[in-house]
């Protein structure tokens, strides 16, 4: 059995259960949270945007998808543009908000897009201003988006999110599996956040694929198992 590298291993796969609010672990971004869960609470949803920005790993995204969540829990429609978003709809007065992921990479298709969705949201033919909720992966003033696009997205909240420290990501890991009906150790677990890219969602990839594993073998969360899975994916890859 070959000896499994010691690097950093990105693993860039998604989760099977869709990320919610309520099992977030919000680390230094206590207040981003709240005024996330507050908005979705207070039954009418704000009518002034929202801006999330913040390097790889800080969880922007986790928290727009979260938000789609709960606007689908509460059967809410809504609009979603990102940046791999290929059929784009009109704004659609029947939305209630607007999510926009990754602003930073939007193409000047996007862009329009982002913009007229924007415009219809806060002044609406009818009804009263849709809440908008946008992440990007820069301050508003650096966004490299057109002008008028821009200054719009810094017109409510702006919050500067910051990445899980490791004690905050142990933590999420250790909820994930036990909502899976895990053990995870404190080895396993080390070993894990040591050995491999510390990025939420990388991480929670790597549990996912080692409890679909545990189960094919029938056997606990180990070490040695978790370096079996790696040297048999080493060994189906070349």
């Amino acid at each position: 059995m070959h000896a499994v590298p010691m690097k950093q291993i990105p693993l860039a796969l998604a989760l099977d259960e869709p990320p919610r609010l309520d099992n977030l672990i919000a680390g230094a971004n206590r207040v981003a949270l709240a005024h996330v869960q507050q908005a979705l609470q207070q039954g009418d949803l704000p009518g002034t945007p929202t801006y999330l920005w913040g390097d790889k790993g800080s969880g922007k995204t986790h928290y727009l998808r979260a938000i789609r969540t709960a606007l689908q829990e509460q059967g809410m429609a809504f609009g979603w543009l990102d940046a791999q978003t290929t059929r784009v709809p009109e704004f659609d007065m029947q939305w209630q908000a607007v999510l926009l992921d990754d602003v930073d990479l939007f193409d000047a298709a996007r862009q329009h897009t982002a913009f007229n969705w924007f415009v219809n949201a806060m002044t609406p033919a009818e009804g009263p201003p849709r809440w908008v909720v946008a992440a990007g992966a820069l301050p508003v003033a650096d966004l490299p988006v057109r002008e008028d696009l821009r200054t719009r997205l810094g017109w409510g909240q702006v919050f500067g999110l910051q990445p899980l420290s490791d004690a905050d990501v142990a933590q999420a890991l250790r909820q994930a599996a036990q909502q899976r009906g895990l053990v995870l150790g404190d080895g396993l677990l080390a070993y894990m956040q040591t050995r491999f890219a510390r990025s939420t969602g990388s991480l929670m990839a790597l549990l996912e694929r080692l409890d679909a594993y545990a189960l094919q073998t029938r056997r606990p969360l180990t070490i040695a198992l978790f370096r079996q899975m790696l040297n048999e994916e080493t060994t189906e890859t070349h």
